[in-house]
């Protein structure tokens, strides 16, 4: 997992030498399109804004990579399992952990670049994520220690040591997933990994961390859902198929005492 990380092949490789009429589509990226516009819009989940939650303005202004990152990084808050699934207490779960972030850890922003709450709601996390996104770019954050750089992480609400993420949460972590792999043209089977993974940490829980790799099936079903449609309309014989085989994923999980992990190392430029 924390070797270094493998990419889908370019739109040649993809698409076996067919060429693509101009505002055609290619793999996981788009020609006079963009994943908020045009055939990618199917794929794109509902996603709150910073302004929709009443984010804070940032300490300082956020940086912004061109090239868009390797994986998807999973989280859980550690925070309690609720029962409120409102779109309210979503935005304030957003406003709380962007005070942590700020006011105790004495960050520019919040650290991840999505959430979504125990109701499934998808929250806008760092700021400047959606744009980036559209973009095909990515926002640095701070949730995984040397590793912000290239991965987006998404906190998803509650601990899930031994608790079972609700249905409305992991439907949404599949349509988000689905999305950004779509965006950055990343074989779920080797870009959806757990905090863990990176950092010495329990997160994103045991029981969250064990049901990674059913995640990562029903990824790549939704992609080739995906890749079909695409297909469909811009006339490319686009399927998961025609992808390269990668690594074996870990086939077991490593148990510790809870702690979420680090999320700043030395190796990372920026708060």
């Amino acid at each position: 997992m924390n070797g270094r990380p493998q990419r889908l092949p370019d739109r040649r490789t993809v698409l076996k030498g067919t060429a693509l009429a101009a505002g055609g589509v290619l793999l996981g990226g788009l020609i006079g399109l963009t994943p908020a516009t045009g055939a990618l819009a199917a794929a794109t989940p509902k996603v709150y804004t910073r302004t929709d939650w009443k984010a804070r303005a940032p300490k300082n202004r956020i940086d912004v990579m061109a090239k868009g990152p390797t994986h998807i990084v999973v989280h859980h808050t550690a925070t309690g399992n609720v029962s409120d699934t409102s779109t309210s207490h979503a935005a304030a779960l957003s406003r709380s952990i962007q005070r942590y972030h700020m006011d105790h850890n004495g960050w520019s922003d919040t650290g991840q670049q999505l959430t979504i709450s125990r109701g499934g709601h998808i929250m806008e996390g760092r700021d400047r994520t959606l744009q980036s996104i559209a973009d095909g770019g990515h926002v640095v954050g701070a949730h995984t220690a040397n590793h912000n750089s290239h991965t987006i992480g998404i906190e998803n609400e509650g601990t899930y040591s031994s608790a079972t993420p609700p249905a409305a949460l992991m439907r949404s972590l599949v349509d988000t997933c689905s999305w950004l792999c779509l965006v950055y043209r990343l074989d779920p089977d080797e870009a959806i990994v757990g905090h863990r993974d990176y950092n010495s940490t329990s997160c994103p829980g045991d029981k969250l961390y064990s049901m990674l790799p059913q995640l990562r099936k029903d990824v790549a079903s939704r992609l080739r859902e995906q890749l079909s449609h695409l297909g469909r309309v811009s006339g490319a014989d686009l399927s998961l198929e025609q992808l390269p085989t990668y690594p074996v994923t870990p086939a077991s999980e490593r148990v510790a005492t809870f702690y979420h992990g680090p999320a700043l190392g030395d190796r990372d430029a920026s708060l």
